[in-house]
Formats: C-alpha cells, structure tokens, sequence
C-alpha cells in the first residue's frame, strides 16, 4: 500500500530562478497555485538546480534571481500557512533519488524524449549536451517524487517530462516496492501566452511583460503588440482570433470578450484604443501585487525566513521518502 503523510493530496510544482517573473508565468503557473494551495498538501520550490542545465557558466546573478522569485510567489499570494515554498538545491534529497532514479531508465529513452529534442533545436546545442542537460526530466521526477506527490500543476509543453516521472514511480514500485503515486498533471486553462510578438512569452525571446512592470511599461509593451495585419484602419473589419491583443483579453476581460470581438469584427473597435485598454487592465490586475512586492523587496529577512522555515519542512518529508527509499532497496540509512 501506498504511504501518504496527509489526508490532502499533495501537489508538486517548481520554477526556475530566471529573476522576476512574467504575465506568462502568471497565468501558465502562478495564478493556478495560488487556487490550487486551498485543495492541495501545496508544495512549490524554486529550482536552482535544472537552471544550470545550460547556464551551468552563468551563476553569478543567480542567488539574487532566486530570491526575486521567491518575491514574487509571495507578492501573488502564495501562503507560507497554507503551501511549502522552499528551494531545490537546499533539499540534498532530491540529488540522492535523481541518481537512484537514473539507474532505472535508458538513455535511448531520454534522448526520445520530444522536450529534449525541442531545447536541443532551439538552444542550437547540437553535440553540446551535458549530462545534466540529458537527465533534467530524471531530476525533475526526482523533486517529484521525493515528495510522493499525487499530481503535478504544469504547462502543456511539460506533459512529456511528468509521463517519464511516472514511467520511473511505475518501475520503481514495481522493482522495489509501492512507494511512490503516479503524478496526474494539472494543466491550466491558459497553457500559452503570446508575447507582444506573437511567440510565446519567453525571457529568452525579450517579448515579456512582467508582473512587475509599471503601468508605463506595460503600456509601452502593449502598444507594440502585433496585431491583424488585415485590420489597418479603424474601420476595417478585424479578426480578433489572429490578434495578441485579444488574446490578453480573453485572459484578463473575461466579461468583456464577446463585445471585444464583435465591435473588432465589424470596425467599430481600433487597434490603438483595444491596446489602450489592455495595457489598463493587465496594469489594474497586477496593481495590488506591484505594492506587495514593492513591501517585500524593502523585508529581505521575511523572505528568506519563509525559504528557511518551508525548505526545513521540505527536508522533513523528502528525509521520510528516502528512508522508506533506502529501506526498499536494501541500503542502509545514514547511521545506522
């Protein structure tokens, strides 16, 4: 029988210390956390360790990153009382199990693995690939299953990494014992986000808004946005469905939608003025989390004080998962 801590079921997420995070981020992750913290055993860890994957030698700004991140999951309304907010790298667990993990899998199958072949393509890596790069989907299961966690909330372009962590919990408990659940994935309503460009939103690609940003900013941002190339005076007739605009809309004027689109379609409604009321409702959205933020970066101790407290807590099940890990496979604990 499977061996759980908590009558809640328990959930798994992690982001990357990439520095202050975006609307993309927002709506991709964030915003599905902050619900999900309510029905949840909510475990969230900024994960230090898979950004060195392939900036393994550019680690100076990474510690200030981290705790911009952390910042902001705070800022957004993460509870400390209610989710487990900690760090990978201070969680020494997750590198023991990642490495008993990768005893079980292949390396034909994570070569096969389509994420990886994405990152490969889109990084240029070619014959470039660490280790760490290749056995990035092993360690995330790992930060997974360390906390015996029963579903994982992701983007879609992540479904192929949580079907490997549970290919690995499957062998395991087939292997050794029933220890680990095989994660569900929760995928958000809004799984992409355009950036102004009309790419996904992505540091990488400079096309973010951040949460962060002042409402000046934002409206610069948004003002730049592509939209329907067929829609070049007021009056012509839009299609909103092609426009990044719109796409915005229908994340943050819910109610407002069905105008938006109509008054588009038959040209009553302007590039500049949809715009306009965009870059406003994405500025009000963030308002009340700009001025949270703004608290917390002025109160560096309370952060780390709740990075200190929720990895100690983090420590305490992984610690859990590893004994029973150990004791299934006939190794000794530490001390014994």
């Amino acid at each position: 029988m499977l061996r759980h801590m908590n009558s809640k079921k328990r959930i798994l997420s992690g982001v990357q210390p990439t520095g202050k995070l975006h609307i993309g981020n927002y709506v991709g992750a964030l915003s599905n956390w902050v619900k999900l913290q309510h029905q949840y055993d909510s475990f969230h860890c900024v994960v230090d360790w898979h950004s060195l994957t392939v900036t393994y030698d550019q680690t100076e700004r990474i510690a200030d990153d981290t705790l911009e991140v952390f910042i902001d999951l705070l800022a957004i309304g993460l509870d400390p009382s209610k989710a487990t907010i900690f760090l990978q790298s201070m969680v020494p667990e997750h590198a023991e199990l990642h490495l008993l993990l990768s005893m079980l899998i292949n390396l034909g199958r994570l070569e096969r693995n389509p994420t990886f072949k994405e990152r490969v393509k889109d990084l240029d890596l070619r014959g470039e690939v660490s280790y760490g790069h290749l056995g990035y989907p092993v360690l995330q299961a790992a930060d997974i299953l360390v906390y015996r966690a029963h579903a994982v909330p992701v983007g879609e372009d992540q479904a192929p990494h949580l079907e490997l962590t549970r290919e690995l919990a499957r062998k395991f408990n087939a292997t050794y014992a029933e220890i680990f659940p095989e994660p569900d994935t929760l995928l958000t309503p809004f799984p992409r986000v355009p950036g102004p460009d009309g790419r996904k939103m992505s540091k990488s690609l400079g096309n973010h808004i951040l949460m962060s940003d002042e409402p000046d900013v934002i409206t610069k941002k948004v003002m730049s946005a592509i939209t329907d190339p067929e829609k070049i005076r007021k009056d012509d007739p839009g299609n909103p469905e092609i426009c990044n605009v719109y796409a915005w809309h229908i994340i943050f004027s819910p109610d407002q939608v069905e105008t938006i689109a109509a008054t588009c379609r038959s040209g009553e409604r302007g590039c500049v003025m949809c715009k306009q009321e965009a870059a406003a409702v994405i500025s009000n959205h963030f308002g009340e989390f700009r001025e949270e933020r703004k608290r917390l970066e002025a109160d560096p101790d309370t952060v780390k004080d709740v990075i200190i407290t929720g990895t100690r807590k983090a420590s305490e099940v992984a610690k859990e998962t590893m004994g029973l890990v150990r004791d299934s496979m006939g190794l000794l604990r530490p001390g014994a």
